[in-house]
């Protein structure tokens, strides 16, 4: 007991100097997802890889660079050379030298299926924003949740450690004076310590929540966050009439579904990229002669091409026909995972909602008067410390029902927006 009392101090002084260095910022739910929005590295981070993958798109849509080769030009005069009219000044009599320009043309819509391609990829990338929005914003929603849950057992324990400590030093008294039997004391005492420490178990919780809150919301480590939103039942009435509305919903705003069915139009359009990459390119070319050819200055147009006689693409065709079909089966698992998600999470909605429903506001005030009726009554000795103590095990077991309830449904709702895909 003397080494949980002088915890107890220990944590009591350090409360008190971090009070003087920690900055207390109270938010409520909505500002904290404002924070999240703007603050949020992952958000800024995938939002920049859709700025590159629209920069790819740009760089598609450019031409292929033509080619300069220049060649055949000697640097010594050799015996028996044809002199030449001079090029530059008195330069050039006997140099011979041979320029060629010469520009790629995609042929078979290469350039243009490509750009598509890349397009579909920008697409993919904002589906994969809206999926790490969806992501973080659950695991933020559910971390507020259970930090205001936190919150309130720490009022709920609080006001039951102030009330304890009132009784514990009466009896202590009453115990000098020979009132009544130590073993009374002892026992009043050990509650007072199971709450403390309770408390200390609940300061440790709320420090994990914070690290991962503040990493949410890019707070300074020196900062403490306070929700100042209750722990409320969610305030919109779902009805199991609404699941078809919600599947279709599903289908048409998931991240999940809509990367999926994204991937079969980068599936389908690469197919078609892959048919036209059979088709040669043709390079044409501008050629210059100087001293080489049987014309002084000769000047000739050519072209060239791949003969696909070995290589038709034949096997990066077949590949992207069987990507179609795996990614059409890999919609169809989305889409069924989707509905058995929302089904299951809507019943445990359910479920915890008919709990819900029989823990109206006053039957917890009803349990707040008896508490107040038997505190009272335990210091008039008009009951005994058996009956306090059972009452109070009563009272502090409902009071965690009624917030227990309150959390799951909650989570509940929060995961039903998640697996639906939108806020309902």
């Amino acid at each position: 007991m003397q080494k949980i009392i002088f915890a107890l101090f220990y944590i009591h002084l350090f409360g008190l100097f971090s009070a003087q260095t920690v900055d207390t910022l109270h938010i409520n739910r909505k500002e904290a997802e404002s924070i999240f929005l703007t603050n949020n590295l992952d958000i800024i981070a995938q939002k920049l890889e859709i700025s590159q993958a629209e920069a790819r798109v740009v760089q598609a849509k450019f031409w292929p660079n033509p080619k300069l080769s220049i060649s055949e030009v000697n640097l010594w005069r050799t015996s028996g050379i044809e002199e030449q009219p001079t090029l530059i000044g008195n330069w050039g009599k006997s140099t011979q030298i041979s320029a060629e320009i010469e520009q790629v043309i995609q042929t078979a819509g290469k350039r243009r299926k490509n750009i598509e391609l890349q397009k579909i990829e920008v697409d993919g990338e904002k589906y994969e924003l809206q999926e790490v929005l969806r992501e973080l914003k659950k695991l933020l929603r559910n971390t507020i949740t259970e930090m205001v849950y936190n919150q309130e057992q720490q009022k709920l324990y609080k006001g039951q450690i102030s009330s304890i400590e009132k009784l514990t030093k009466s009896y202590s008294n009453q115990l000098s004076l020979g009132n009544i039997s130590k073993s009374e004391y002892v026992r009043l005492k050990a509650q007072e310590i199971e709450f403390k420490k309770k408390l200390i178990s609940l300061h440790q919780e709320i420090e994990e929540q914070q690290v991962e809150l503040k990493a949410l919301l890019m707070v300074p480590s020196k900062s403490y966050v306070v929700i100042s939103d209750p722990l409320e039942m969610p305030e919109k009435q779902l009805s199991e009439l609404e699941l078809p509305k919600w599947l279709e919903i599903a289908k048409e705003n998931r991240p999940d579904i809509l990367t999926t069915k994204n991937k079969e139009k980068y599936a389908q359009k690469n197919l078609e990229l892959q048919n036209a990459l059979k088709t040669p390119d043709i390079a044409l070319s501008l050629g210059y002669d100087r001293g080489g050819n049987i014309m002084r200055d000769f000047v000739g147009l050519g072209v060239s091409f791949d003969l696909p006689v070995f290589d038709r693409n034949k096997g990066n065709i077949q590949e992207a026909k069987l990507e179609i079909t795996k990614t059409n089966y890999e919609t169809r698992k989305s889409i069924l995972k989707s509905e058995n998600e929302i089904v299951s999470v809507f019943h445990n909605y359910t479920r915890t909602q008919q709990i819900s429903q029989e823990l109206d506001e006053s039957y917890e005030t009803t349990l707040d008067g008896l508490l107040t009726s038997h505190e009272k009554n335990f210091r008039l000795r008009n009951i005994s410390m058996l009956e306090y103590m059972d009452f109070l095990e009563t009272y502090i077991g409902n009071k965690m029902i009624i917030l227990d309830t309150k959390k799951e449904l909650n989570q509940y709702y929060e995961n039903l927006q998640y697996v639906v895909g939108q806020d309902l």
